[in-house]
């Protein structure tokens, strides 16, 4: 397994100028979700990649290796090599050189604690063990089963040695239960496997991205909160993954689906946000602050519901911490930007916001407008910095925004020193 983008084939012309598909290896581990496995095929295939599969001996119970042998149009690889009266190929060696993007989609516990073993069980493992491209997994399992601290452990190693993930997601698990562990949409691991073709310039690099609004209860049904979707800081997440970075999205409560290969941390509060903020702080080369945090809680929450008839409450509001303004002392060597929800912001007052909180971009948007920022498809932005003047980026969806801001962004890091990985090990919030 190499790091991140290594093996990505270059995007290799085809006709019209698009680029050519990928030839993808998709692994099948045993395991209810291995039915999905079908549609990820089909998918994959409309969108022009070129796809064989490899199924463990378990997964072939869950799906039929003829259906994936019809829907791919190639052979499908399994424990076949091992039977009598084979001519000795070394076929996983031949199929791990053939692929450009090696995907295991479901991922079980068992695959995962494998790969990150290094161990060589099975043909798909073996497979694993010799390929040389970007690896994307997809887990799938209990939510038990993926808290355990021992696989997380083991999801770590695999993190730090290249491997793309995406999801789990949380929603209804095959027991009946709501939980985290259910496979990630197919067209989130497609797009996660076209993204490994993408110029990995931020490989080797953490982000550390807030998104959405934050809500800061009164009563049990009741809080003070904003308008804040969220879908600012989730296109900036994308955008830093696409980009290969080990991306951490610290979110509000928001209805947005997590961007593939997105390590993402719900919260609800100002305080939980910024007890996450400075759980991950410290291992970021950037951190950039999207969130719409509240100002403000109330000093007093009620553990019943206020009553009508109880007359009109007088709600005491508190400070609550500014995050933006901690990042200087939890994290004095990282690359930090902030968000400035403004109906205006003349340069004079975002340099002093850019002093104050220590912070070497300000992101000013307008929030005055119904076509741009809170809630809207499109945005528009002003980028303040010390050492050049206010540069303004013109309507356009958020995802084009991300980018932009990211071309600015990566420019900047450059004069960032990669973080050290003891430091990495000290200010990531893992024991």
């Amino acid at each position: 397994m190499s790091p991140a983008g290594s093996g990505a084939p270059a995007a290799a012309g085809a006709p019209g100028g698009a680029p050519r598909g990928l030839r993808i290896l998709l692994g099948v581990c045993g395991g209810v979700a291995a039915y999905k496995a079908a549609d990820l095929v089909r998918r994959l295939r409309e969108r022009g990649h070129e796809v064989r599969c490899a199924v463990t001996p378990s997964a072939a119970r869950f799906v039929s290796p003829l259906t994936l042998e019809v829907l791919s149009g190639n052979p499908v690889h399994g424990e076949e090599y091992l039977e009598p009266g084979r001519q000795g190929q070394e076929e996983h060696i031949t199929a791990a050189a053939w692929a450009e993007v090696l995907c295991i989609a479901p991922a079980t516990a068992n695959m995962l604690s494998t790969l990150a073993l290094g161990l060589a069980p099975n043909f798909l493992s073996t497979v694993a063990l010799a390929f040389r491209g970007p690896l994307v997994l997809a887990p799938a399992m209990h939510s038990a089963m993926w808290e355990k601290p021992a696989l997380a452990e083991n999801v770590e190693r695999l993190r730090r040695a290249g491997a793309h993930f995406v999801g789990p997601d949380s929603g209804a698990l095959a027991s009946g239960e709501i939980g985290i562990g259910r496979l990630a949409e197919t067209l989130a691991i497609v797009a996660a496997c076209e993204a490994t073709r993408v110029p990995q310039t931020l490989a080797g690099r953490t982000v550390l991205i807030t998104a959405g609004p934050t809500q800061e209860p009164i009563d049990p049904v009741r809080y003070l909160g904003n308008r804040s979707s969220g879908r600012m800081g989730f296109a900036l997440a994308a955008e830093a993954v696409r980009r290969g970075a080990r991306t951490i999205l610290v979110a509000g409560p928001v209805a947005l689906a997590t961007p593939a290969g997105v390590e993402r941390h719900d919260v609800r509060t100002a305080l939980e946000m910024e007890s996450a903020v400075g759980l991950h702080a410290g291992a970021a080369d950037l951190i950039v602050m999207a969130a719409a945090v509240a100002d403000f809680r109330p000093a007093l929450y009620e553990n019943e519901k206020i009553k009508r008839h109880q007359g009109t409450p007088e709600i005491v509001l508190v400070e609550n911490p500014d995050i933006l303004a901690s990042l200087p002392r939890l994290a004095p060597q990282s690359l930090r930007v902030g968000f400035a929800a403004e109906s205006t912001l003349a340069p004079a007052e975002a340099m002093r916001k850019l002093a104050a909180k220590g912070v070497h971009f300000l992101i000013a948007n307008d929030i005055s407008r119904a076509d741009i920022g809170f809630g809207a498809e499109h945005n528009e932005v002003t980028i303040h910095r010390r050492d050049a003047p206010p540069e303004v980026l013109a309507r356009r969806p958020k995802a084009a925004i991300a980018s932009a801001l990211f071309d600015r962004f990566e420019a900047a890091l450059a004069e960032v020193p990669v973080l050290p990985e003891a430091k990495r090990e000290a200010g990531s919030g893992r024991s």
